[in-house]
């Protein structure tokens, strides 16, 4: 479906966006990719990594609404990566949190009706489920919003929906590139916040290739949800380092101790597929979709009332070694 179609990437050049490009550019030939984002260091040095003839660079801020628009003429697709997305700087840096976030958001669904395009999804997080640090409630404001879009286009064909996953192995400030430097530094010990913490865990590839997958299933107002496994944090500091100690620091500024990505407050709106689950959208729209059949046909089965899908009782677990051929890919 992207053949001969122009993809917009915003925050192009994190983790996620480069990773994104060389998958398109790997399976399909699509007329444009545009990467968005405001670092020209980032943008030339993806230049060099990426020399195809469809890229296209344009710096802007997702917080410059006339720069979107610029930049989203003529786009079929849009992939929103763009936010500030670390915990505790977020919550000494709140308004420019909500400025990126939220504001943000809201500008590129406007210029995303205003051009025309398709199909926007918007990358969140499981800090958007019960949020209790400030960037979690701005990833939460942003789902809303994506999924209401879909209830103020009117006649526009512009489908909106959202993919949430858990951390990324490998990703730019996550904790096993943190852990790697200091192994390669001689460190004694490994930092641990809190001993029984558990966090979701997916790899770089597989988070693309579901919101790949996603722009075949969805039909607007969906946040999509991968079933992926649980790891405590312990055991991941064990699985990378077995021969060094543990030191126990405490829980940073909004942290959790585990994370939800199904609250059980969503459990009456929420789908389980074969290997997903759906949050139907809260609101009703004009225009009435039937979720329990995506686009692709697969079908989804209600939850129980009180479900909830967190990384503390989650049923699929990683050991040391499937965390190591995660971080190995």
């Amino acid at each position: 479906m992207f053949n001969g179609k122009n993809i917009l990437i915003t925050g192009g050049t994190g983790s996620f966006g480069k990773k994104y490009t060389e998958i398109l550019l790997k399976n399909y030939k699509p007329n444009k990719i545009i990467i968005f984002s405001r670092d020209e260091l980032k943008q030339y040095e993806m230049a060099q990594q990426f020399s195809d003839p469809c890229m296209r660079f344009f710096i802007g801020d997702v917080r410059d609404a006339a720069r979107l628009k610029n930049a989203m003429y003529g786009v079929h697709f849009v992939i929103h990566a763009a936010a500030l997305k670390h915990v505790p700087i977020a919550e000494y840096n709140p308004m420019e949190c909500i400025k990126t976030n939220i504001n943000g958001a809201g500008n590129v669904i406007d210029a995303a009706l205003e051009c025309g395009v398709q199909k926007v999804i918007a990358l969140s997080t499981d800090k958007a489920a019960n949020p209790i640090n400030l960037y979690g409630a701005t990833k939460l404001a942003s789902d809303k919003l994506f999924v209401s879009a879909n209830n103020i286009k009117g006649a526009r064909r512009t489908q909106f929906s959202v993919v949430r996953y858990g951390n990324v192995v490998g990703s730019r400030g996550s904790v096993v590139p943190f852990f790697k430097k200091l192994i390669s530094e001689g460190v004694q010990e490994l930092p641990i916040t809190e001993l029984d913490m558990t966090r979701f865990w997916i790899t770089l590839e597989q988070g693309v290739s579901f919101v790949l997958k996603n722009f075949e299933r969805m039909q607007g107002g969906e946040i999509f949800i991968p079933k992926i496994p649980s790891m405590k944090m312990v055991d991941l500091a064990k699985a990378m380092a077995p021969n060094l100690g543990i030191k126990v620091i405490g829980i940073r500024p909004g942290e959790k101790m585990h994370e939800v990505m199904v609250p059980k407050d969503d459990s009456h709106l929420t789908l389980e597929f074969h290997d997903h689950y759906v949050i139907q959208p809260s609101i009703v729209f004009t225009q009435h979709n039937d979720f329990t059949c995506n686009a692709l046909g697969e079908k989804g089965d209600a939850v129980k009332y009180g479900f909830e899908y967190s990384s503390e009782s989650n049923k699929e677990w990683l050991d040391a070694k499937g965390l190591m051929e995660m971080i190995n890919a």
